[in-house]
């Protein structure tokens, strides 16, 4: 595994139903005294429909509670906040789509029995709809069936099934991505482990809703056939029954049957119809909490241009001689009136908000004062007038939000409450620029683009996509920053997809972590010792300041920070200096002393659980060599010997992240504080650790001798 391919892999870890859920027709007969008995009873009588005769009275009460079921079905679609919201719906399709082929089993075996005593002998409902609704012409039925069968089958079941299969497809490819997603918000501190927790189960369930969507569309496409065919056989059956066993003329034969069959169709494929819309509309929404209604309203009648465009071209088609000039000149006048008040509210909330942002001159200047001093913040960070959304709250902006989460977890890693970011726009940068500051000194700084999202390929990219070549700001990555509506599509193709609050935000977190002694004092020292106070306070008394100055303690405290050690043991570390201060105030030598304490904490850092720690050591005349120059009381190695080293120690911290295993430097003790600040810099990924820190419960192996 090379370097860069490193950094992929620590980029992939840092970037890691309610009230409005309707009741379904299951779900509804689940209760009562029979407490889990009903769906499967209610399921067999469904099935039982299909074999036992029912009297007409019942084919009328059970075709209008198949009417109203569809219509309740239908506004609870249009009513649900989101998708998800309805996630029995697949469930309540098939059980529908099984009453409504029980119903038209039972509703033609009575057609076919007594057609011949007329078009009531089928019940109420169907001969409403022979004769109300078609006229009693049977033509003019065949007609219209024939149209609202083309309407369902060919227009709205065909495209809902077909969302259904695109939507389910992309969100299956998805999933890995946004799982990648999640665990890098974790790994970054931007979530807990309860909120990913509740996003993976939400990913878990979109992905379940949707796949069951794609099979759930195949009962509407499959109902709309089955009903061409009942009625296609039920006319053919009725002719030939009654022409042949009732001696009827072949007149009234076809006008009875007939009939009956095209009313018994209506009664069937209106229903069908209200679910087939209800299928569309659902699978056409996005996943997005919002009202259906209010998203309409805002998106369509919400544009006071595209309205007064409207209005002037109606007006135009008003004043043609022949055209309905009364329709389209009041249309255009409404269409008018509209455009009028949405554009006179944008401007009326364009000056409140210009007001707002006025500010009064001052009459005269104040005085200077020392209150005009001010001290340098600790961490700052500088942005770009276009990244100002990103810091900005009242636009929707994550960015502040995030540097909290960021500065949660590092402070219960690290041990230490990581002081507060101050940020401010800076007009010296690029618009699309961000500069992270460290006691008012640039740290580093690095470019974003606050209305698009950063595609990283982590080694499992499928191909390219298009967008704006960029590089990772945290690790030097190479990335592309593509638009919001194609995340789902790179996250399908490997990408790890993450935005642009993320990317500062997980910038930052690396920069906190490698400078984290720089952040550390007086103030957070007596903090830490203040909390000491409060469960050891004989402790706290004796080490600071009666055995130990607080310098000293400072001192001893940012070495361990330095060199990646966290300080959260506060009270074994206290302990330790407390036994080891009375002999020497040698701040590494008492840093030495806390890190054999911590010895247990700072290996399952390095290679957690695992019983065997695998680790190089120098070689003998290599090791004699810095003992000697140490001895000597000099701390500079000849620049030859220490570029040969640092050749030596990288190709060996190579070798082992190649193999997915920890670099670590088995060194004697006074070797130890020499080594580190030689390879702290040059070759970050190498653990140097004295031979008393590691654990009699860790196993060493020795894989090599750097020389």
């Amino acid at each position: 595994m090379s370097i860069r391919a490193r950094v992929r892999a620590r980029a992939r870890r840092l970037y890691g139903s309610g009230v409005n859920n309707p009741t379904s027709f299951l779900s509804l007969l689940r209760g009562g005294a029979s407490k889990g008995l009903g769906a499967p009873l209610v399921l067999l009588a469904i099935l039982g429909m299909m074999v036992v005769p029912l009297a007409p009275f019942a084919l009328d009460l059970l075709f209008t509670f198949n009417i109203a079921l569809s219509i309740v079905i239908l506004l609870a679609v249009i009513y649900v906040m989101r998708p998800l919201e309805f996630s029995a719906f697949p469930t309540v399709l098939l059980g529908v789509t099984l009453l409504r082929l029980a119903l038209n089993v039972a509703s033609t075996r009575v057609v076919l029995l007594h057609g011949h005593e007329g078009s009531h002998a089928a019940g109420k409902v169907i001969e409403a709809f022979g004769n109300f609704v078609i006229g009693g012409h049977y033509t003019v039925g065949f007609i219209v069936f024939i149209i609202l069968t083309i309407i369902n089958f060919v227009v709205v079941t065909k495209g809902a099934e077909r969302v259904s299969e695109v939507s389910a497809r992309f969100v299956l490819d998805a999933l890995p991505g946004k799982q990648m997603a999640i665990d890098a918000d974790l790994n970054a501190g931007l979530l807990t482990r309860e909120e990913a927790k509740a996003r993976r189960e939400d990913v878990r369930e979109e992905a379940d809703f949707y796949g069951s969507m794609d099979g759930a569309s195949k009962f509407v496409r499959g109902d709309a056939i089955a009903g061409l065919l009942v009625l296609v056989i039920n006319i053919i059956g009725g002719l030939l029954i009654g022409t042949m066993e009732h001696d009827l003329p072949i007149g009234e034969a076809a006008r009875n049957y007939t009939l009956l069959t095209i009313g018994d169709g209506l009664v069937a494929q209106i229903p069908a119809l209200l679910l087939s819309t209800a299928v569309a509309v659902l699978v056409t929404r996005m996943s997005k909490a919002q009202d259906m209604g209010q998203q309409l309203a805002a998106q369509i009648f919400g544009q006071a241009k595209a309205l007064g465009i409207a209005a002037a071209v109606l007006a135009l088609l008003g004043i043609i001689p022949g055209m309905p000039n009364l329709v389209f000149l009041s249309l255009a006048a409404g269409c008018g009136y509209l455009a009028f008040r949405l554009s006179r509210r944008k401007q009326q909330a364009t000056e409140a908000r210009k007001t707002q942002e006025a500010l009064p001159a001052p009459s005269k200047l104040p005085e200077l004062s020392w209150e005009d001093v001010a001290p340098e913040d600790a961490l700052g960070l500088e942005v770009g007038y276009r990244l100002i959304p990103l810091v900005d709250a009242k636009q929707g902006g994550e960015l502040m939000a995030r540097i909290k989460g960021v500065r949660k977890k590092l402070t219960q890693d690290l041990g230490f409450l990581i002081p507060p970011v101050h940020i401010r726009d800076n007009l010296e940068l690029s618009p699309n620029a961000y500069r992270v500051t460290l006691n008012g000194v640039p740290l580093a700084s690095g470019s974003v683009h606050a209305d698009k999202f950063m595609a990283l390929d982590s080694g499992r990219a499928l191909g390219t996509i298009p967008g704006i070549a960029a590089k990772d700001p945290t690790f030097g990555l190479d990335a592309t920053w593509i638009e919001r509506g194609a995340r789902d599509h790179a996250q399908s193709m490997g990408y790890t997809v993450v935005d642009p609050a993320t990317v500062v935000a997980t910038h930052l977190s690396h920069l906190i972590g490698q400078h984290a002694s720089d952040l550390f004092g007086h103030d957070e020292a007596q903090a830490l010792l203040s909390n000491l106070a409060k469960a050891s306070p004989k402790l706290a008394e004796d080490l600071v300041p009666k055995t130990l100055p607080m310098a000293v303690f400072v001192k001893v405290l940012k070495s361990l920070l330095a060199d990646r050690v966290p300080i959260r043991a506060f009270r074994s570390i206290a302990e330790a200096l407390a036994e080891v201060a009375p002999k020497s105030h040698d701040p590494v030598a008492l840093a030495s002393a806390v890190r054999v304490t911590l010895g247990r904490q700072i290996v399952q850092d390095i290679n957690g659980m695992d019983a065997e720690l695998p680790a190089y050591t120098l070689a003998p005349q290599l090791e004699r060599l810095l003992q000697d120059t140490l001895n000597a009381g000099s701390l500079a190695l000849e620049p030859g010997l220490a570029e040969r080293m640092q050749q030596s120690i990288a190709d060996g911290v190579q070798r082992q992240t190649a193999i997915g295993q920890p670099a670590v430097l088995l060194v004697p003790g006074p070797l130890r504080p020499l080594l580190s600040r030689f390879t702290r810099q040059t070759v970050p990924d190498l653990h140097v650790l004295a031979y008393n820190e590691v654990p009699e419960s860790k196993r060493v192996r020795l894989i090599g001798a750097l020389g």
